[in-house]
């Protein structure tokens, strides 16, 4: 599956910030041009946040980070880049202008999808000397949490643009879904809409205030959405008869008189100040970005129990992440890594993010063990232990572990892990990890492991195949000849 190489933004607000951190974070180089000029700080704050999220979201090892590049010109930001993403203000004539002039200097085979959430592709495509190539791509905010992008083509778009578009989403982790015919709003924003306008009118009949609404949604029906959508809900909500008896149950009370999903609240000074001052109530002091890391911790829960959900197979959004870190496990076990005979294996390179720390600053205790256990993770992939081997049924696991704190790790620091093989036979693995501030060197932190070879189908320790055994033991030679690490064989409360 071909996926993206290089991507370029136009437009870098609250949605542009999420497809660049998204890109970025998958690896991928962003070229944007946004002529707003707190665009770089906006973007950051988004970054920052989006950094912050993956930490919590996945183990698995992420590729290093693509390259952000500002531009100048819009011609600049397009050029060599195969997906390109506009996401400026929703105006007709401004998108319609922005595509129009894209199309004029992009790469021929480079697809182009606007973030419009309500636009009609055809309307957009009109000027385009290569429209079959613009399609929308409708992503849901925060973009580089939630993982939907509605794919919508126009009248001039080609069937293989929607094609490719949909198989290019899923290295990043999105799922595409192809909306089967052009309609304004297409479905996600059609179903918002209506629940809006609703709500609209319980606030205008001081029915409820905007927080009781809001604890009525996440507390209910939200909840169940979350891992469910709508039909499936009412589908178990009819029972052993399934959805033909809710039909025929509930069916008859969309007669009755209940909404006013037909008619238009005034939004009027009034009201506007009412739902206002609500919502400023509701928010109790907490600023945009907070309320934004929030969501995003919130998110990552959700997604997170749906990982693990129907009997550990992933259920909806989490199957899709299930889906995701098994790709980046794969990716990485196809990674070469060339090594030094004369010095301990250089593993995982990475920098101490916010979630990663605690009240001091400092990175947290469990954090320490996951970067040395990402490390052994590292080693084993090396060595030929990759997705494939464990999911036939083999692996190494850990059986003892001790760690020393050396030194501190803080928040933004840049640090990376070795290893040295200090022994191994047909059974056994034996190794010292070291953690080091990367610009000094110094060692901020020490891990022994002992690991077993290990038949995960019977329960029970084996010898390694020799294929494995011979990789790993080509090192430990290597590393026989290597300085005995210091606090080789420590126990806790040992003297200096």
């Amino acid at each position: 599956m071909t996926g993206i190489t290089k991507a370029a933004c136009i437009g870098g607000g609250v949605i542009g910030g999420g497809w660049i951190a998204r890109f970025l974070l998958a690896g991928i180089d962003v070229n944007v041009f946004d002529p707003h000029p707190e665009a770089s700080r906006i973007v950051g704050e988004v970054l920052a946040n989006a950094e912050k999220a993956y930490a919590m979201l996945t183990g698995a090892p992420l590729p290093p980070r693509g390259r952000l590049t500002f531009c100048t010109t819009l011609e600049e930001a397009v050029a060599g880049a195969d997906w390109i993403q506009e996401s400026v203000p929703e105006r007709l004539d401004l998108k319609r202008g922005v595509l129009t002039e894209i199309d004029a200097v992009a790469r021929p085979d480079a697809l182009i999808g606007s973030s419009t959430s309500g636009l009609l592709p055809t309307d957009l495509q009109r000027d385009m000397k290569h429209p079959e190539r613009l399609f929308v791509a409708h992503p849901y905010n925060p973009v580089y949490l939630l993982p939907l992008v509605e794919i919508v083509g126009g009248e001039k778009t080609s069937t293989a643009t929607i094609q490719t578009a949909m198989e290019r989403l899923v290295p990043i982790g999105m799922k595409g879904v192809h909306i089967a015919k052009e309609i304004e709003a297409f479905v996600g924003d059609r179903l918002l809409e209506a629940l809006w306008r609703e709500a609209l009118w319980l606030i205008h009949d001081d029915i409820c205030t905007v927080e009781t609404l809001d604890d009525v949604i996440r507390y209910s029906f939200g909840l169940r959405w979350a891992q469910m959508g709508l039909f499936q809900t009412y589908r178990i909500a009819g029972g052993e008869a399934g959805m033909r008896h809710f039909l025929a149950q509930f069916g008859p009370c969309l007669a009755w008189p209940w909404t006013k999903l037909t008619d238009v609240v005034d939004l009027d000074d009034a009201l506007i100040e009412k739902i206002g001052r609500q919502s400023d109530e509701q928010a109790a002091g907490l600023s945009i970005r907070e309320l934004e890391r929030i969501r995003d911790e919130n998110l990552v829960g959700i997604l997170q129990a749906l990982k693990g959900g129907h009997d550990g197979e992933g259920w909806g959004a989490g199957k899709l992440l299930k889906d995701f870190e098994q790709s980046l496990w794969a990716e990485a076990g196809r990674a070469n890594t060339s090594f030094d005979p004369l010095k301990p294996l250089r593993l995982v390179e990475t920098k101490v993010g916010p979630a990663w720390v605690d009240y001091n600053g400092h990175m947290t205790e469990h954090r320490y063990l996951q970067v040395f256990g990402d490390t052994s993770d590292a080693l084993l992939r090396l060595i030929g232990v990759d997705l494939a081997y464990v999911e036939a049924g083999r692996s190494y696991y850990t059986v003892e572990t001790h760690i020393r704190h050396l030194g501190e790790a803080k928040l933004g620091q840049a640090i990376h892990s070795t290893c040295q093989i200090l022994s191994v036979d047909e059974k056994r693995l034996h190794v010292f990890h070291t953690l080091h501030d990367t610009v000094t060197g110094e060692a901020l932190a020490s891990a022994e492991h002992m690991l077993l070879h290990v038949d995960s189908k019977a329960g029970k320790a084996t010898p390694a195949p020799a294929v494995i055994l011979d990789k790993v033991k080509s090192i430990a030679e290597a590393h026989a000849n290597l300085v005995s690490p210091e606090g080789v064989g420590r126990h806790v409360g040992q003297k200096r």
